[in-house]
């Protein structure tokens, strides 16, 4: 017999079924509750308690420290695989063979051209626009230049669509970039990967040749896999919600960026390099720093470390730790601000009083530390974050329209003034 939850609600009892998950997390089905119960409905405030939807493409542990997509653990994946293999598993469930990576990488290849009339578009933003609010409006531009609508029934036109999509936001994204420091738009190089083209579209200037660092790119390539998505986060619930509309991929998408634009979501990295550049301004006296995050009276938290979701260790941070390193060593650098982000991290990997805590650095601590050794402005932190979810909020946009999902339509019980008869102006 299946299991049940029973709610006593005015003398009557009211049966609730209990779905369970693969990896044994349990949920009470409350989708007939209002119904039944003859109007009621369940508050959640930030939807902390309830699920959005059942899904199969990531399952977080935040207790055990767990992250896996599709069923293969994060650390696997970062130590074998690469972006656009882990693209293709995230987006369609299973590792491809050799010729289905193959196609996709031609596939990509194919659609990595954008309308020279977006150019009209991006010259519109002044050079003090933020690359988010950019790459936002280019998303969603997009669309204007793709306007025919996706079949979602078609498996050539949504292979199609995610191709595309996967070509057009990595030129796009570093445009954000060429745009803010006045250099001229580059154009992907199909002779190259993926994560070598982001370095070339970003960095290549036609006064000189650009060749990249392979410690650079395996480091990106890494980054990008570990955020290539995470459960029901708030851009990948915005792009389900506004894709239960039966609006585009583009267009989704670009609700998503704006989404992960809010500092309480994609701004984290950017957080922790203002952090320690606020120390340094103050001395760079990191024992200073670490007193004032152990007061619990003085306003001061050290960000980067610790996770709301992770109550342990970032499973993630272990592994990009060994990339910033890396990547510090074959770039030589000696920066201040650097120096100051590795006193912290030996802190906090030592001292008992982050330990007892678990205020281990996270990946946000990790990736802004190799984006400020890239040279990479702060501003353009979130957009190299959503270069990385993109496979993601693709996935999750696939399987909300393939398991034909309603439209997002959330409750609220209201709590303004009672009814009230309109007085005329003159009477107020």
């Amino acid at each position: 017999m299946s299991e049940t939850a029973k709610i006593e609600l005015g003398g009557k009892t009211i049966e609730l079924p209990v779905i369970e998950g693969t990896e044994n997390e349990k949920a009470i089905d409350i989708s007939a509750f209002r119904g039944m119960s003859g109007g009621y409905i369940t508050i959640d405030p930030g939807f902390k308690n309830t699920g959005s939807c059942t899904s199969a493409i990531t399952f977080l542990d935040g207790e055990e420290g767990i992250l896996r997509y599709r069923g293969y653990s994060i650390e696997q994946l970062a130590e074998k695989s690469n972006f656009l293999e882990v693209s293709y598993l995230v987006i369609f469930g299973e590792l491809p063979t050799a010729a289905e990576l193959q196609k996709f990488e031609n596939s990509i290849r194919k659609y990595t051209l954008v309308n020279e009339e977006m150019k009209g578009i991006i010259d519109g933003f002044p050079r003090t626009a933020h690359p988010m609010g950019v790459l936002s409006s280019l998303t969603s531009a997009l669309t204007a230049f793709n306007p025919k609508a996706v079949n979602v029934n078609s498996d050539e036109e949504m292979y199609e669509a995610i191709c595309k999509t996967m070509a057009k936001f990595l030129v796009i994204a570093t445009w954000t970039y060429r745009k803010k420091m006045g250099f001229p738009l580059n154009y992907y190089d199909n002779t190259k990967g993926y994560v070598e083209n982001f370095l070339q579209l970003m960095f290549s200037l036609p006064t000189e040749t650009y060749k990249a660092n392979p410690v650079v790119i395996d480091a990106l390539d890494k980054l990008f896999i570990l955020h290539a998505d995470h459960e029901q986060n708030c851009s990948t619930s915005t792009v389900r919600m506004v894709g239960s509309s039966h609006a585009g991929l583009f267009a989704s998408i670009s609700a998503g960026v704006s989404a992960l634009w809010g500092p309480l979501h994609g701004g984290a990295n950017q957080a922790v390099l203002e952090m320690l550049e606020a120390i340094q301004n103050d001395g760079g006296d990191v024992a200073k720093y670490v007193a004032k995050a152990k007061d619990k009276d003085d306003p001061f938290r050290l960000m980067g470390f610790g996770h709301r979701v992770y109550k342990n260790f970032d499973p993630r941070a272990r592994i990009i730790k060994k990339a910033a390193d890396d990547v510090l060593s074959s770039l030589g650098i000696n920066d201040p601000i650097l120096n100051i982000a590795k006193q912290l991290e030996q802190v906090a990997l030592e001292d008992e009083y982050f330990k007892s805590k678990n205020l281990y650095p996270n990946v946000d601590f990790y990736s802004g530390i190799i984006y400020r050794a890239l040279g990479i402005p702060v501003d353009m932190f979130t957009v190299m974050f959503a270069i990385g979810r993109l496979p993601g909020w693709i996935a999750q946009w696939k399987e909300m329209r393939a398991n034909n999902e309603p439209i997002g339509r959330p409750r609220q019980i209201y709590t303004g003034a009672p009814e009230r008869t309109y007085v005329e102006v003159s009477n107020r």
